[in-house]
């Protein structure tokens, strides 16, 4: 039994004062998403069956870059920022919680590096 009282127990045990920016940088993501994701769609449906040097063609105006640039990136944010809340939530073993935080990281910022890079070597070489 013990003799402290509850606020007491629950002194230090508090908000980290980050889940508030945690919290609007994923709503932010996914607002953005929602046009990026419609564009992205439409674009490659109306590419659909085109040979590669006009797909490579389209890759290769700045306007199309830019814009698949920015999916890839906030696709990969919004990814990073939905799994973080996951483990951080449903991963209890501290081990392994911080096992699996590296692990996505890493395994986020390789994919979305080698996509943007696949991205400007389709636009700038063709």
């Amino acid at each position: 039994m013990s003799l402290l009282t509850p606020f007491k127990q629950a002194s230090g045990l508090g908000s980290t004062s980050d889940g508030v920016k945690h919290w609007w940088m994923q709503r932010m993501t996914a607002v953005a998403l929602v046009p990026l994701t419609l564009w992205v769609a439409f674009a490659v449906a109306a590419h659909a069956g085109a040979d590669y040097a006009s797909v490579a063609a389209w890759f290769a105006q700045p306007f199309t870059t830019t814009m698949l640039t920015l999916f890839v990136f906030t696709a990969f944010l919004h990814a990073s920022q939905g799994l973080t809340v996951v483990i951080e939530d449903y991963v209890h073993h501290d081990g392994v919680k911080v096992t699996a935080l590296v692990c996505i990281k890493l395994m986020l910022v390789l994919l979305g590096t080698s996509s943007v890079l696949s991205i400007l070597r389709t636009a700038f070489s063709g």
